[in-house]
Order: structure tokens, then sequence, then C-alpha cells
């Protein structure tokens, strides 16, 4: 019996990939190590050009399903694809260039297991340099602590995806991710608060990379923005409440 192979709910991680080549190995090695026999990753490729193909493709592990756009269509329509792909009962998003820890998936799938009405699991992280240095034990720590709340996170965004998980029957909820919000993980962590319950685990359970390729920055950005993208978002889940889009 492989690790964690007695819960009933299997797994889909869901993996955007693009260009990923330096850390995707070390990565990939990880979520394998922690996930059960019936458990499947989902890798979608962004059209990379480098040798991420070749890498992923050097895996045997009957586990893994790559798929590959054909062009570059970003990180957002990356994730909604692989979403759309999964087939198990619950959904890890998953960056190319973190390092699970060993027992994620036990932690997050127990909660799940214990708590029928919880939509969404978050997770904290420890915060790691381009050379898996720590530089931070706790990423919500930095960020003031997490909060679940709506309008509190549409202000200051606290759901990071890669230390995120939800159930699969509500992905309905969430696709297709417009395409005029911030990011992936703001409005689908909002959307799942909006229909259910948040459940958040104060411990670290992977290494969350940072470094000058990441998609999401750790800085504030720019006033104009900020505001720009809390109305785009904010317009954006109240075309999705009105059944308006």
């Amino acid at each position: 019996m492989t690790p964690n192979e007695d819960f009933e709910l299997k797994v889909t991680v869901v993996m955007a990939v693009y260009n990923g080549c330096r850390y995707l190995k070390e990565q990939l090695d990880s979520v394998l190590a922690d996930l059960c026999a019936n458990d499947e990753i989902v890798i979608v490729d962004d059209a990379s050009t480098d040798g991420s193909a070749q890498l992923i493709g050097s895996y045997s592990d009957r586990r893994i399903r790559y798929v590959r756009n054909q062009v570059n269509m970003g990180v957002r329509k990356t994730f909604e694809r692989g979403l759309e792909l999964a087939e198990k009962d619950v959904l890890f998003l998953c960056d190319q260039d973190d390092v699970w820890m060993l027992g994620k998936r036990k932690a997050v799938i127990n909660v799940f297991a214990n708590q029928q009405q919880c939509a969404l699991v978050v997770h904290d992280a420890e915060v790691i340099d381009a050379k898996g240095n720590l530089t931070h034990a706790s990423f919500m720590n930095l960020r003031g602590g997490f909060e679940s709340a709506v309008f509190y996170n549409i202000v200051r965004n606290r759901y990071l995806g890669c230390a995120m998980a939800f159930r699969a029957s509500l992905r309905h909820h969430v696709l297709p991710i417009p395409a005029d919000v911030p990011m992936h993980d703001m409005w689908i962590g909002i959307r799942l608060r909006m229909i259910g319950g948040v459940e958040f685990l104060p411990i670290p359970l992977i290494r969350y990379r940072r470094h000058g390729g990441n998609v999401s920055p750790m800085h504030r950005q720019a006033l104009w923005q900020m505001i720009t993208w809390r109305w785009q978002l904010f317009s954006a889940l109240v075309r999705r409440a009105l059944g308006t889009k």
C-alpha cells in the first residue's frame, strides 16, 4: 500500500508549466512521492520552448497526464484547461517551481473527509529563494495572517493557489475563469468562499519558491493597478453571482 491509500477521496494535481525546466524535476518528484497509486497529475504545458516537455516525457509514471497548448495561452487559461481535464475528487493547484512536503496530501484530504461542508482548504507555506534557502517560515505571516472573508480578499488577497485544494464537484462555480480577473487563485478562493466553507491549516505543507521568474509578485503593485484589478474582480464576481457570465 502506498502512503495515504486508506483515504477514499482521490486527488488530481493540476500543474501549469511554462519553460519550467530549472525547478520542474524537484517539484514533480516531490508531488509524486506524496500521491497514492490512484491519484493523477494533469500537467498542462503552455507551449514551453525549453526542455520541459522532454523532462516530463522522461517519466514513465502512469499517474502523469501531459497535455500541451498549441499556443501560449497564459496562466489563467492553462489552469482552466487542467481543471477541466481533472478526473478525481479533490483538485490541488500546483506551480512548477515549488516543493511539496510529505504529508501534504494526507493533511488536506483529512479535512475534506471529516468536514463535508468544506469547499476549499488553504494551508501555509515556507518561503524559499531560487537556491532553495529558507527566507521566511510562514508565507501567511508575511501577508498578515490568513483571512477567508470575501471583501477582505478583494482588498488584499490571501488565497495562494499552490497552497489550495477544492472539491471537483464545485468546479462549475469557478469555471470558466474570467479573462479580466487579476489571478486565478483570487477568483477561485473568493468564489468558493461565497458558496461553501473554507478551512485554513496553519502549517507549511509546501516550500514556496520566490525568484525572478514568478508570475505572482510579492511586492505591492501601483495603486492604480490595484484599484483596476479589484474593480475587475468585483465586477466578475457580481456577473457570476447574477448568472450573466
